[in-house]
């Protein structure tokens, strides 16, 4: 069965760099789009593992790739609430760097407390998804041999890139594995130029050029993981700070449009102190800003939830406005009264979420009544 599929976009810049206005806004998109196609892929496969039985033997994988998918997701709704529609000075600009480029956290089903930045877990992810999509036979245009071999030539240069940034102890030896890969890459490329059937070669090689991007992807991040934690410490802090300005955005937006709204408070790092420079006093402090990191996953969800379901009661009420429409109802008094209440209502701000609640299912009554009438 054909599953939809996507690749994490490029991310632009580096950490600290005041990005483009338009560099974020193409960003966002692209990103916003992955968010989307890779959770519906990620379901498929999970459906598909279980169809053939292969649900406990695949766990692992998936149970990875979707939490770099829900860290991703979560880090994507501070991103777009700092952008907060284009609305950006130099100041939003550097911390929505921040947000990309520096560590992300809030994600503990990562093993042994992998920390990797936005661009990394998505580039992981897709060699997940890559993986799991290879052991169960599902890539897309299976029967297209050249398609798959293009996909792994773009997955070598992928490599390449990464073995670059391997310490001089393991570089040669990652280089001689790449070499190995490029040169099984050739030969079944010039056997499928040659019309030979190739099918059996592919699926070996996607998985192990799958599991060493993911090796590498992995290793990068742990050996930069284990640096010294006075920095992990100060990049940590940075992260947090751009998190907690793009919390208090969410917040007075959640604020100014429900009632009752959470009232979670924006945890205040300068209370922390500076970072501290001994071996003796980083530890504590690191389990500080953890404490923080989660205080501020807590409130992003409670705000967020909030504000989805003043959205849903909007779509909810469209959805009714149609069903009336299309039945005939909708210019009967009740039914024009009853809409016009639930919309001024969900419309006013901050919106009583309790009574727009009742005016939308009010509103569903007076159709159902008009139509069985």
């Amino acid at each position: 069965m054909p599953i939809t599929t996507t690749t994490a976009p490029v991310a632009p810049g580096q950490l600290g760099d005041a990005l483009d206005p338009a560099v974020i806004q193409t960003y966002l998109g692209a990103l916003d789009t992955w968010v989307r196609v890779r959770r519906s892929e990620l379901a498929e496969l999970d459906e598909a593992a279980l169809a053939v039985g292969r649900g406990g033997e695949l766990a692992g994988d998936m149970s990875l790739a979707l939490a770099l998918w829900k860290a991703i997701s979560d880090r994507y709704q501070l991103v777009f609430a700092t952008w907060d529609g284009g609305r950006v000075l130099r100041q939003e600009r550097e911390r929505i760097s921040t947000l990309i480029w520096g560590r992300l956290d809030g994600a503990a089903e990562l093993p042994g407390g992998l920390a990797v930045s936005l661009p990394e877990a998505g580039r992981l992810c897709d060699a997940l998804t890559g993986q799991l999509r290879s052991r169960l036979a599902l890539v897309p245009g299976a029967d297209a041999a050249s398609a798959r071999v293009r996909d792994l030539r773009a997955q070598l240069e992928r490599i390449r890139d990464q073995v670059a940034l391997e310490p001089a102890l393991t570089r040669d030896a990652a280089v001689d594995r790449l070499a190995g890969l490029m040169a099984r890459l050739q030969d079944l490329a010039a056997r499928a130029e040659r019309g030979a059937d190739v099918g059996g070669m592919v699926g070996p090689l996607e998985a192990e050029a799958t599991t060493f991007e993911r090796d590498l992807i992995v290793g990068n991040a742990r050996r930069r993981d284990a640096r010294d934690q006075i920095i992990s410490a100060r990049e940590l802090r940075a992260d947090l700070e751009a998190r907690a300005s793009a919390l208090a955005k969410l917040a007075a937006t959640c604020v100014a449009t429900v009632d009752p709204a959470p009232r979670y408070a924006v945890p205040d790092l300068d209370a922390l102190g500076p970072v501290p420079v001994t071996g003796e006093e980083i530890g504590p402090y690191l389990q500080r800003l953890d404490r923080v990191s989660q205080a501020l996953e807590l409130a992003q969800h409670a705000y967020a939830d909030a504000l989805a379901e003043h959205a849903q009661l909007v779509d909810l009420l469209d959805a009714y406005a149609a069903k009336a429409t299309a039945s005939g109802v909708a210019d009967r008094p009740d039914v024009v009264h009853a809409q016009q209440a639930a919309r001024d209502l969900l419309e006013r701000r901050p919106c009583p979420l309790e009574i727009a609640r009742q005016l939308v299912a009010t509103y569903q009554t007076w159709i159902g009544k008009e139509i069985a009438s």
